[in-house]
């Protein structure tokens, strides 16, 4: 998670129902519900179109998406205001899915001024991603669609003219389970799925070229923590040479032991936002699929995209001058925690992120990132065979993991 080098106001970890949370957003923001049976997504198109939260019952169920309601109630500030605050590099309003672009740092970096330092006093949020709005253009009881037009400018002084078009819309219980290939849905337990279609365009004139730098398409969902919450990812199997590490654990220093474990072919990774932390997986290891589970409530969470031919790479985003521009991660976990003594958590919440691959279009030319996102509540026995036929591991085992089996 890139904004997590940042301090912010630590919040009470209460975890919010749905209902409460939709309140809290409309008394601040338009909000779009995209709404099946008792599931729902709630929408916010001036962040971004982002997913702000998610329930599998939207009259007394829980709310998934972490919400900074401190930001939300501040609203846009003026430049006066922001100067010497987080919002004077980014607004961090939470969400269950926002849409960036990438890379954060290095040669080709779009969150730093060609001839600036990688030093997060001369960071910044692009304002395609950080405050402008995106158009709503299509709506129905479970779809919506954007759009959003801009003009960036990388590190290295190349300009790059974009065309953004997001699309959201809640699955159904067939398309759920023909996704995670289960046969028919369990009746006992409930459910919400979206899956997010994103596309960048070229709508200069230029093609984008590897040597002046290319950008990606960037998913980031923030979600509420909890002690019992586990994220586990399963990867390929085989040697580090042709395939890459196995786990990508140096963004913030090596992750120890009782945050992080790595068998053959599938890790764990705590999300109980007390320790910061975060993990990458190539390209060459990825599954296309990451999870979580939340013992404390009986949620399963599913995160899968489109595993697509990358002939230039995935963006480094690393905060330096990068030997290997392209070489970077397909697969994030992030873990909240304080960043030093003394000082507070950024949430505390804890994310998964998923990448496109780097976007070398000619002009009028598109790539596309789709990205599903699936949690299921219920009894154990029931979400037992779902982990194991979708992450490989029984809940017993990921439960087990970091946590004494109990007697």
């Amino acid at each position: 998670m890139s904004i997590s080098t940042i301090l912010g106001q630590e919040l009470p970890r209460i975890q919010q129902s749905f209902h409460d949370d939709l309140a809290f957003l409309k008394q601040h923001t338009r909000i779009v519900i995209l709404e099946k049976g008792d599931s729902a997504v709630a929408i916010a198109p001036a962040y971004q179109g982002r997913v702000m939260t998610s329930t599998v019952d939207q009259h007394d169920g829980p709310s998934f998406g972490w919400i900074n309601r401190r930001v939300i109630e501040a609203g846009f500030l003026s430049d006066d205001e922001r100067q010497g605050t987080l919002e004077e590099h980014i607004y961090i309003f939470g969400g269950e899915e926002r849409f960036w672009l990438g890379p954060e740092g290095g040669q080709f970096a779009l969150f730093f001024e060609p001839g600036s330092n990688f030093e997060f006093s001369e960071w910044k949020t692009p304002a395609a991603i950080d405050t402008e709005p995106f158009t709503l253009v299509k709506q129905t009881d479970t779809s919506v669609e954007f759009t959003h037009d801009c003009t960036l400018k990388n590190y290295s002084g190349t300009e790059f003219t974009m065309g953004i078009q997001r699309a959201i819309r809640l699955l159904d219980k067939s398309a759920i389970a023909k996704s995670l290939e289960i046969g028919e849905w369990p009746m006992d337990l409930q459910v919400v799925a979206y899956e997010s279609d994103n596309r960048l365009t070229n709508r200069g004139e230029q093609a984008w070229l590897p040597e002046s730098g290319l950008p990606s398409i960037w998913l980031l969902g923030m979600y509420n923590p909890s002690p019992e919450t586990t994220v586990v990812i399963p990867f390929k199997p085989g040697d580090e040479s042709t395939l890459g590490p196995k786990v990508n654990d140096n963004y913030f220093g090596k992750v120890p032991p009782d945050y992080l474990q790595v068998d053959e072919d599938v890790l764990f990774f705590k999300g109980d936002g007390t320790h910061r932390g975060k993990i990458g997986l190539t390209p060459q290891r990825s599954q296309g699929i990451a999870g979580s589970y939340d013992a404390n409530g009986g949620v399963l969470t599913i995160v899968t995209y489109n595993v697509q031919d990358a002939p230039h790479g995935y963006v480094n985003s690393m905060w330096q001058h990068q030997e290997k521009p392209y070489d970077g991660d397909v697969i994030n976990a992030y873990n909240d925690g304080s960043p030093g003594p003394g000082e507070p958590p950024l949430g505390p919440f804890y994310e998964l992120e998923t990448s496109s691959p780097a976007a070398a279009l000619k002009p009028g030319e598109t790539m596309r990132h789709v990205q599903q996102t699936i949690h299921i509540q219920g009894d154990e026995e029931e979400l037992d065979p779902i982990a194991k036929r979708v992450l490989g591991v029984s809940l017993t085992k990921i439960k087990s993991r970091f946590h004494a089996p109990s007697n």
